[in-house]
């Protein structure tokens, strides 16, 4: 019998993703709040939905004795960090005591494997309430790892091309609009990768759970600046460029690996392919050699940008 894996946040862009990429080999369940969105996510992922609110310990009890799960993908989160800014409380209970309530349970119920989806705000400096949100959860999934017998692991990777929220829809949105796309940071820097290469991160953590419990999963990836990316959005769809002001926890550049985890840091490759492994108890002995930003990552080519902007949903 396959292993049941449970995703929560399931309904949302990575949740699908993920449960469409695992769908063949496991028995997948996505677990949302936006019964709507379920709904949907049941069309397109084709498997079992149900409703979860992970700020909710007995929501979540109730998941896992009705889906009894092997894995669970915590994706679950509030991720807007200007909302997470302005509403504190709603980002501490959904990604905070939410990803606490999961681990929680998963020990209670005796879950083999649980990976908790992160973000490059989460690695330090923290800026921001979203990136402390996150970096928590890191700290609390790897640090329980030790004790008790579930596997926890993390997986951190920058800005998803067309998540909901993001950059990319809601210039699309501006233009369908009225034309005109406004921009808080032309000169900003920012980690993007396409919404498989991020779930394939997922899946590794999973696959490879073994060599990386206790770990946060990442890879090396590229960065654009955004006018840049503005620039080929509207070379390739149309529309104009306006200025519009900065928002509240808004920075330059983004950071993979911070200077003070780079001690904590290895490379290593996983069914042949490179990732950074970093665990946060020990410093390894084959450390990286400097800390990864967005100022200093290799960038996307033209053609690569087009290719972000060209993975629009249908």
């Amino acid at each position: 019998m396959a292993d049941r894996v449970l995703i929560t946040g399931g309904s949302g862009f990575l949740g699908r993703a993920v449960g469409l990429a695992l769908v063949g080999s496991y028995e997948v369940v996505l677990g949302a709040r936006n019964n709507a969105a379920n709904d949907e996510a049941a069309r397109a992922v084709g498997c079992e939905v149900i409703p979860l609110d992970v700020a909710s310990i007995e929501s979540v009890r109730d998941a896992f004795v009705r889906v009894r799960p092997d894995i669970v993908v915590h994706a679950a989160a509030t991720k807007y960090v200007q909302l997470s800014e302005k509403q504190p409380l709603e980002a501490i209970d959904v990604n905070v005591v939410g990803s606490q309530n999961i681990a929680r349970v998963a020990g209670e119920r005796g879950t083999r494997v649980v990976v908790g989806v992160s973000t490059d705000k989460a690695a330090p400096p923290v800026k921001t309430t979203y990136g402390l949100s996150k970096a928590l959860m890191e700290r609390m999934f790897c640090s329980l790892d030790q004790v008790g017998d579930t596997s926890f692991a993390c997986a951190r990777f920058g800005n998803m091309a067309w998540s909901t929220g993001s950059v990319l829809p809601e210039w699309r949105r501006m233009l369908d609009a009225t034309g005109v796309i406004g921009t808080t940071g032309p000169q900003m820097r920012r980690y993007f990768l396409r919404v498989d290469e991020a779930a394939r991160i997922v899946l590794a953590a999973i696959e490879h759970i073994d060599d990386v419990h206790g770990h946060v999963v990442s890879r090396r990836m590229k960065a654009a600046v955004i006018g840049d990316l503005l620039d080929a959005f509207i070379d390739r769809l149309g529309g104009r460029r306006e200025p519009l002001p900065t928002r509240p926890g808004d920075s330059v550049d983004e950071v993979l690996i911070g200077e003070s985890e780079m001690a904590f840091t290895r490379e290593a490759h996983l069914a042949g392919d490179p990732y950074l492994l970093l665990r946060f108890v020990a410093p390894t002995d084959r450390p990286i050699e400097g800390p990864l930003s967005s100022a200093t990552a290799e960038r996307f080519d033209a053609d690569e940008l087009g290719r972000l902007i060209d993975a629009e949903p249908r």
